[in-house]
């Protein structure tokens, strides 16, 4: 499954010339909507065969709402039927199938291989701190 996800995601990324998950989203219909969420980060829900992307308004952290909405889009392409929610910074950690595949999308699309290029005379540490991306999805992304 990890080689169809990282086909994916070059797919998109060539496709559209950008790995901005806002960007991608718009060319591929799915409406993305900010609002107060209280303690979810983002959601995504499909509602008559619509595509909706619910990001809370309350997050100030641009790497977080960008891993968010990668997250979320992830959902959208792969598990288009399902309603799914990203409750907090720990659902990197969580196993369920969807989760895992939602978060290794997101570790290929936001840290690509020229990201990689860029930061590797980094630690990984080093990395994190830069780019703002939770080790975590670092970890995913180099497995």
């Amino acid at each position: 499954m990890n080689d169809k996800i990282i086909r994916l995601v070059a797919y998109l990324i060539k496709t559209y010339k950008t790995n901005d998950p806002e960007q991608i989203a718009e060319y591929l219909g799915v409406t993305v909507i900010r609002m107060p969420l209280d303690d979810m980060a983002g959601f995504y829900k499909c509602i008559k065969r619509r595509k909706y992307i619910f990001l809370n308004s309350d997050i100030e952290d641009d790497s977080f709402t960008k891993i968010v909405l990668s997250h979320e889009l992830g959902h959208s392409i792969m598990h288009p039927r399902e309603n799914c929610a990203f409750m907090n910074k720990h659902t990197l950690l969580l196993t369920s199938k969807i989760e895992r595949q939602a978060n290794i999308f997101t570790a290929y699309f936001l840290i690509t291989n020229k990201l990689l290029d860029e930061y590797k005379d980094f630690t990984r540490e080093q990395f994190c701190n830069c780019t703002g991306y939770p080790e975590e999805l670092l970890e995913l992304r180099l497995k």
